[in-house]
């Protein structure tokens, strides 16, 4: 297996489960948090960089993928659980506030920390996903069906063995790619009668950043895992409404950088663009800055005081490359810099 130079893994005990986690460098820590269908290796280049510029970063496998334990349940993965097994990770290093930085359900593991514990958040950067509201009216699977219909990928992942069974139809490696590899034109809704994973093309040729050997590495752990654990996220969906109805209209209240590309689905999607530029996600996350990246490959950004201000740096200026990297309206990050 392709390994990151002197990468320390750890099997740690949080929350009642085993949790595979990463880690390189010393000082101020730096929590990096994956999405679907990603492990701990998406982060590989940020781990190298972010260390080598005197951070200290943890990398783990999220509940219910690579190295960590996944439980079968899809009631497992609430975001209480999912929050309680990164308090346990922080808790494992001694860390009491951490920066953390997501993408995918990364992301929205970000913004639930910080929305139920503050303290330990010194600040987040979401790629991808910005923070939404409770809407109280409709549960969340009902709102998606009413928008994309049946066929919407969300939709598609409820049923207990549906996709699993679509999937395992390919090998991994080619899973890999149809998922990782989507573009801006593909769509996520798949026609009647038909799987996502078969209306979606398996490209012929690799974008220059990634190679056939790095996602031979998501291959082979998604080969030795399956892809259940992180369809339970999307199973979760409507228990996470209910859970969370007491903290309906809560704030973000720790400082928060929002990244996202213009030719990103996410973005374009479902009034998106609207809502992050709007009043209501300023009234939910006040402490907030948005960079909406313009271009679909490597784009450089200044990132402001943010660093600055939660990591307590001498200077607040900073750079990012992000690559657009799609399965689904997925961004993610190359380098994070804060001298």
């Amino acid at each position: 297996m392709m390994m990151t130079c002197d990468v320390h893994h750890h099997r740690i005990k949080t929350n009642g489960i085993w949790m595979h986690v990463a880690e390189k460098g010393s000082g101020p820590v730096v929590v990096l948090l994956h999405g679907f269908p990603e492990t701990w290796f998406a982060w590989r280049h940020q781990i190298e960089f972010l260390a080598s510029h005197g951070y200290h970063v943890l990398a783990p496998d999220l509940r219910g993928f690579g190295d960590t334990d996944a439980p079968i349940d899809p009631s497992s993965y609430t975001w209480f659980h999912i929050v309680a097994d990164l308090l346990g990770l922080l808790d494992h290093f001694a860390v009491q506030q951490a920066l953390v930085v997501g993408i995918d359900w990364g992301a929205l593991a970000a913004w639930y920390l910080s929305l139920l514990r503050p303290d330990r958040v010194k600040g987040i950067v979401a790629l991808d996903v910005p923070f939404a509201p409770r809407f109280a009216s409709i549960k969340p699977l009902d709102s998606f069906k009413q928008m994309f219909g049946d066929g919407f990928y969300i939709c598609q992942f409820q049923e207990a063995g549906r996709a699993e069974r679509a999937f395992a139809r390919y090998d991994c490696l080619t899973v890999m790619k149809k998922l990782m590899l989507i573009n801006q034109t593909d769509l996520l809704i798949a026609p009647p009668g038909m799987e996502l994973i078969d209306y979606l093309g398996t490209p012929s040729f690799l974008p220059p950043w990634i190679t056939e050997e790095e996602l031979q590495v998501f291959a082979d752990k998604y080969q030795e895992s399956g892809f259940t654990g992180g369809f339970n996220y999307y199973r979760a969906l409507n228990l996470n409404w209910e859970l969370l109805a007491p903290w309906q209209g809560s704030k973000i209240t720790v400082p928060a950088k929002v990244i996202m590309g213009d030719k990103d689905m996410g973005f374009e999607s479902g009034g998106t663009r609207e809502y992050i530029q709007g009043n209501t996600f300023k009234s939910l996350v006040p402490n907030h800055e948005i960079v909406i990246l313009d271009g679909p490959s490597q784009v450089s950004c200044l990132i402001p005081s943010i660093a600055n201000r939660v990591m307590q740096r001498p200077t607040a200026a900073g750079r990012c490359i992000l690559q657009s990297m799609k399965h689904k309206s997925l961004l993610v990050l190359n380098e994070i810099t804060w001298n």
